[in-house]
């Protein structure tokens, strides 16, 4: 039996833990302090019962329930909160939780409460485990063969026959992160929202395609359309997620031999593809990127490497750059390198060939070009203008 306890609190945590390990030292107790922290447990540990806090950073505890339903939907809730707002306790119970429990939480009514639920557990473990059992290993394995083929992999001697049986024809929609960190939580949550939505619109599965990206297939029902399902997708994920992403999805495939190459396609669709929304992290990345530019305006300045310097993808940094700046990359670093280059014609003893070498420009035929286009004058233009307005000293 393992019991999870999530609280951004130590203290409760640390509390709830020693009460149920002197009381149950038969059952593992384990710990996560954030609603991230909870996903990377579940994933590693069959967890029977939940003890979750309601409000936490980034998730509250009943959007992390509603988000896991379907995943692990024989899993125990309890909820916990300094808070006894009916609308609190309503929602939870809403939401399938099997208690209510307001903090400071007596050690009696703790025990009593674990002890209802794994005489429960018991029951409806004895019925559901094997059949359980075969149901995840089966979807597993139908996952695991598709998320190779879908990969152009070699499947063996596995016979695809039985999939297109049920799924005649269907959609793919995938999903891609952009994020530098690690996406546990991310992950969890676009794979949760999407298997519902394609429950609710029809028929299907999801599948991990790598660290950045999912894919689902979905066999729509009689009313629904694909349309209206990735406008709820959207939704939940603008709601959910703290990071962009990308949607991408197929038109009508009747032929399972055609995923990998649709696939594919979509994978170099996103190298173009806009961006969903913009992280909060994006302003210091934008602010770091043009420090660097104001630093190494002189030198080769291409998009790529700037943003692998504040390790973004270069699609993505260059839309963040222009929402955050005005302007785009390329024009930026083509006005800095002008007015840079304004401020070196005053130099007299400076060559054009100097100048333009300063500001990173080895072609002075094109220098001149971006300068004139700029400024309405070529560099040798402006400097003449320039000498002439100089007040001459009295002889």
């Amino acid at each position: 039996m393992n019991i999870l306890i999530v609280d951004d609190e130590k203290v409760i945590r640390e509390g709830i833990k020693r009460t149920l390990s002197n009381r149950f030292p038969q059952y593992n107790v384990l710990l996560a302090a954030s609603p991230e922290e909870a996903v990377i447990q579940l994933r590693k540990e069959r967890v029977d019962i939940v003890l979750t806090d309601i409000l936490m950073p980034g998730m509250s505890g009943l959007e992390m329930m509603n988000l896991t339903a379907a995943s692990y939907p024989n899993m125990k809730w309890v909820v916990i909160s300094a808070h006894s707002e009916f609308s609190y306790a309503q929602e939870a119970v809403r939401l399938g939780a099997k208690d209510y429990l307001l903090k400071p939480i007596g050690k009696d009514v703790l025990v009593e409460m674990i002890e209802k639920l794994v005489a429960e557990i018991g029951k409806e473990q004895e019925l559901t485990e094997e059949a359980e059992l075969l149901r995840v290993n089966r979807k597993y394995l139908r996952e695991a063969v598709f998320q190779r083929w879908a990969s152009g992999l070699d499947i063996g001697r596995i016979d695809v026959k039985p999939f297109m049986d049920s799924h005649p024809q269907f959609h793919l929609i995938m999903v891609k992160m952009e994020s530098e960190k690690v996406v546990h939580l991310e992950h969890f949550i676009i794979e949760n929202v999407l298997g519902e939505l394609i429950g609710k619109h029809g028929s299907g599965f999801v599948t991990i395609q790598d660290s950045k990206s999912l894919l689902g297939l979905i066999t729509l029902g009689g009313d629904s359309s694909l349309t209206s399902l990735l406008d709820e997708l959207r939704t939940h994920l603008i709601k959910y997620l703290r990071i962009p992403f990308q949607i991408m999805h197929s038109e009508l495939i009747q032929d399972i031999h055609a995923v990998p190459a649709e696939v594919q396609r979509m994978r170099q669709a996103s190298s173009t593809q806009v961006y969903e929304h913009y992280a909060s992290g994006g302003d210091q990345a934008v602010e770091v990127a043009l420090q660097y530019i104001r630093t190494h305006y002189h030198a080769d300045l291409s998009l790529e490497k700037v943003a692998a310097i504040v390790y973004l993808n270069p699609v993505y940094f260059s839309q963040l750059f222009k929402q955050k700046t005005g302007c785009g990359f390329k024009e930026y670093v083509i006005g800095l390198r002008m007015e840079q280059a304004k401020k070196l014609l005053m130099n007299p003893k400076l060559k054009l060939a100097d100048v333009a070498e300063r500001i990173g420009y080895q072609d002075i035929r094109h220098f001149s070009q971006l300068f004139r286009k700029k400024y309405g004058e070529t560099p040798s233009e402006f400097r003449q203008k320039e000498e002439h307005s100089v007040p001459q000293e009295p002889v």
